[in-house]
């Protein structure tokens, strides 16, 4: 193949979007599957009942996780960054080693999930009812937010939003 031919071919393969997402893997997982490593990429799981399921080390980035049910599901080390789960019921579910950076758990309900070693910088947790989260560290929430109203497990606060 000549140069200009071959330099023609290389800027049209760049310039060709990425897939953002993988829509068989989304579709399966909105049905009830598992999918840890899965790229559900601002997948739309509101008001969705997942209990049990794992999505370890998932890109779930910019999902919409709110009002949903998602109790004992792993998020362990998951790429979590800027989802919104307003008002979901996480109880005993894992996101040890996710990143959190800038997710909305507004109003959400986390008794007994595991924080262990996430990134919650910039993460919104007013109203979240989470004083029986595990692994929970004040230098992660000093990275957090919250309000008056969100509940933390002893001896540990939040600044405000």
């Amino acid at each position: 193949m000549r140069p200009i031919a071959l330099l023609a071919a290389a800027l049209a393969l760049a310039a060709t979007p990425a897939l953002a997402q993988n829509a068989g893997q989304i579709a399966s997982a909105q049905r009830g599957a598992s999918c840890a490593g899965c790229n559900l990429f601002q997948a739309d799981f509101s008001r969705t009942e997942l209990r049990g399921k794992s999505f370890a080390g998932a890109r779930l980035r910019q999902a919409d996780l709110s009002a949903s049910v998602m109790n004992r599901t792993s998020f362990a080390r998951a790429d979590l960054r800027d989802v919104e789960a307003y008002g979901g019921v996480f109880t005993g579910s894992s996101f040890a080693g996710a990143n959190l950076t800038g997710a909305s758990f507004v109003g959400t309900y986390l008794q007994g999930a595991n924080f262990r070693g996430a990134v919650l910088d910039g993460a919104n947790f007013s109203g979240a009812e989470m004083d029986r989260a595990v692994g929970l560290t004040q230098g992660q929430l000093n990275r957090a937010c919250g309000d008056a109203a969100t509940r933390l497990p002893p001896g540990l606060s939040i600044p405000p939003c």
